[in-house]
């Protein structure tokens, strides 16, 4: 194994920001950098080295779950040293949004790919999700505001933003477990409808729906958005579900959009934007959203405009979504008794990975989240000023 670990000397040379060890398999300890290790990589067993060399996101990835790679130490603080290390031979690889293979995104792929994640089971998510059962970035208006809260605060600002009024119609495109959808009809008395690919959150929100007895303000269905005919709306939003409909279907969603929207309609997207290119990290699409793609800033902007919407609000909440990532990292390891229950140790391992990196990205820079506000038409009713989002 001597040419094996040379290689994996020399592969982590300059990988990381600050000090840390590598533990091999037969028990010898290598550190790098001065002073006492942050964190010790363990190599429980030789990765092939082809693998790391063609695709280290996905051969790191995979070596993790399988335990053939361990980490001591915080992994999202890990993650994040790979991140900063300007010199690392990672670093042009391992960016977190590197364009993967094209894929088909019709509607019956596109509910494949929703259900492969979203219906896991309502019951895993309900462990580590706060109670109102919203998987998305949360909103916190001061560092005291618990998951619960600051979820709150993200429905609440949302609707604050589209300038809902009673008697407004509204569509929620991915309305995951409808939270959005029934707050707007409670607090602004608007007939809101809902649409979703994900089996379980269609029951879940059906369910909502009735012991809430909102049935005559607020519908789902069982659909996707492009199958949505003959409906008109005043408002459209979507949260968190245009990573899933791939880089040649953003033409064809903004051309929803407008179809689906009155004349002088307002919609909100709060979407996940890549930093240095378009697409997603393929570890990402392999286990965790497989046909997902992360757009650029400027790709939604391009796309906006070109249908003739007016923009008229742009906003980043990249931190929040780091902090949303970080508490229900800690959420998913307070529940893994209950977890353990039905999940194996590589799917814990999985999500584990998958939360901790997603907010050590975040924290990094590596991708954003935006919410942007457009209107079909000059919309001359809409505030001047962005006083009206913090009443």
């Amino acid at each position: 194994m001597v040419i094996d670990k040379l290689f994996y000397k020399t592969l982590f040379k300059n990988s990381f920001s600050g000090p840390f060890n590598v533990k091999f398999w037969d028990g010898e300890v290598k550190k790098y950098g001065e002073g006492e290790g942050e964190f010790e990589i363990i190599l429980n067993e030789p990765i092939d080295k082809m693998d790391i060399i063609n695709d280290p996101s996905l051969a790191l990835g995979e070596a993790y779950m399988t335990n053939k790679l361990d980490i001591q130490g915080n992994i999202q603080r890990v993650i994040e040293s790979l991140y900063n290390s300007k010199e690392s031979i990672f670093n042009d690889c391992t960016k977190p949004v590197k364009l993967v293979k094209k894929m088909t995104h019709n509607a019956k792929n596109n509910k494949k790919n929703i259900q492969y994640h979203y219906d896991i089971g309502n019951d895993f998510y309900r462990l580590w999700l706060d109670d109102t059962m919203t998987y998305s970035c949360a909103y916190f208006k001061s560092s005291g505001d618990s998951l619960s809260t600051a979820q709150k605060n993200k429905v609440e600002y949302i609707l604050k933003k589209l300038c809902l009024r009673e008697g407004d119609t509204l569509l929620d495109i991915g309305c995951g477990w409808g939270e959005l959808i029934l707050t707007a009809a409670k607090e602004y008395k608007v007939k809101a409808m809902g649409i979703t690919l994900s089996s379980e959150q269609f029951e879940r929100v059906s369910e909502r729906i009735k012991l809430e007895g909102l049935s005559d303000f607020v519908e789902v269905q069982l659909l996707d958005y492009r199958e949505l005919k003959n409906r008109k709306f005043d408002k459209v939003v979507s949260v968190g579900m245009l990573e899933h409909v791939g880089k040649d279907n953003l033409i064809d969603y903004f051309a929803t959009v407008d179809t689906l929207l009155n004349e002088k309609g307002v919609s909100l997207l709060h979407c996940i934007t890549g930093i240095d290119g378009g697409g997603v990290d393929t570890w990402i699409d392999k286990y965790i959203f497989p046909g997902g793609y992360i757009p650029l800033l400027k790709e939604l902007i391009s796309n906006i405009t070109d249908k003739k919407f007016e923009v008229t609000d742009v906003e980043s909440l990249r931190m929040h979504y780091a902090r949303t990532l970080e508490q229900w990292a800690v959420n998913f390891e307070n529940s893994l008794p209950e977890i353990r229950k039905t999940k194996d140790e590589t799917f814990i391992r999985m999500w584990r990975l998958y939360l901790h990196s997603c907010a050590a990205s975040f924290n990094c820079g590596n991708i954003n989240l935006h919410q942007i506000l457009f209107a079909k038409g000059a919309n001359n009713d809409l505030p001047w000023t962005r006083e009206y989002m913090y009443k």
